[in-house]
């Protein structure tokens, strides 16, 4: 039985059992460090972050804004694989307590969940909103409202869920946002499959960087991701390198709160479809040893994922402890906390 988002909620999170006993791993900033406000403040201060907005913006007339770079014109009316248009499509905007327990502190991540996506994972748990573009069209202005909406609420930073083809928007609407008073930190939170270009236009606007890193093997990304990403790992790898240029290790508040950094997720899939092992091998070779890696269980049969027999099962308890064997082995040592969890609840079935 895979162990759901829910079923943790239930059993450990903000509980007293095994998650409430998990060591805060996670790196704690001491009042010289940590950020006295979001990046994106300094550069608004210097005028570059209106330099990065026009240059962002001028992508959209013949977008290359991610690897599949199709040079449709988006401000005039063209739409490429991604099918979004000159204007973000939104799903919803609000307090999430589903993610990384730094993000979501007492007051929830302020989470805006994008419609479409540059991907089209076969196994896609939000496939409505991702492949059909469920979600209503906002402008810029509005998309500023949503942010500043969120942090009315006490939210304790912006979660930009599924940003990539959307980046221009979201610059613009951090800009029309700071100057109304926005002074949350930025979180990136994105499949990987990003240009490294186009991430270095972030550089000094994000604050925290959350990306997937879903296959280690182009085959298995051009099956199950969409036919023509073999490039995946590669790509995503190098994206997550600047990532880390950037923002370096991930910092939180003497609250637990992260105010700066980068987080990695990987999703177990079954019969070590993702690369497990290879991931956490990479992740150690390539980013200090304390990097916060959530390996999450969470995989579920969705979507399309019953057409292919190697995924069309849940994983079982020894695929995810096998997992988090590979990464202590390979010496990584900041764990998600959800993650440590997970690996106690499936120690004590498969015990």
């Amino acid at each position: 039985m895979t162990v759901t988002r829910r079923i943790f909620l239930r059993q450990s999170a903000f509980a007293t059992g095994s998650l409430a006993a998990a060591p805060a791993v996670a790196r704690t900033a001491t009042d010289d460090t940590i950020p006295d406000q979001p990046a994106y403040v300094r550069l608004a201060v210097s005028g570059e972050l209106d330099e990065r907005v026009d240059m962002a913006l001028s992508v959209l007339e013949r977008c290359t804004l991610c690897p599949h770079r199709c040079e449709v014109d988006r401000r005039g009316g063209q739409t490429g694989l991604c099918a979004a248009g000159a204007r973000a499509t939104v799903y919803s905007h609000t307090p999430h307590f589903g993610e990384e327990l730094p993000l979501v502190g007492r007051r929830g991540s302020g989470t805006i969940f994008f419609s479409h996506c540059n991907l089209r994972c076969v196994f896609c748990q939000n496939w409505p909103i991702a492949h059909e573009g469920r979600g209503r069209e906002v402008g810029d202005h509005r998309l500023a409202e949503m942010m500043l909406e969120l942090q009315r609420r006490g939210c304790h930073n912006i979660n930009l869920v599924t940003p990539t083809h959307v980046m221009p928007n979201i610059l613009r609407a951090i800009r029309l946002a700071e100057r109304r008073g926005l002074r949350l930190p930025i979180v990136y939170n994105t499949s990987g499959y990003e240009r490294v270009e186009m991430i270095r236009l972030l550089d000094g606007i994000v604050d925290i960087y959350l990306p997937d890193l879903k296959f280690m093997d182009g085959e298995q990304s051009a099956r199950y991701a969409m036919d023509g990403v073999g490039d995946y790992p590669e790509t995503t790898q190098q994206a997550i390198l600047e990532m880390q240029r950037q923002v370096g290790r991930l910092v939180i508040d003497s609250r637990g709160i992260a105010r700066r950094g980068l987080m990695i997720r990987h999703l177990v899939m079954p019969n070590r479809m993702a690369g497990s092992k290879e991931f956490v091998q990479w992740v150690a070779e390539n980013l200090p040893l304390d990097t916060y890696v959530n390996i999450m269980p969470q995989w579920r049969v969705e979507h399309r994922a019953f057409e292919f027999d190697q995924i069309s099962r849940a994983i079982t308890p020894n695929e995810f402890l096998e997992a988090m064997d590979w990464a202590r082995e390979a010496g990584l040592s900041n764990f998600d906390q959800r993650s440590l969890a997970a690996e106690s609840v499936f120690r004590r079935r498969a015990s």
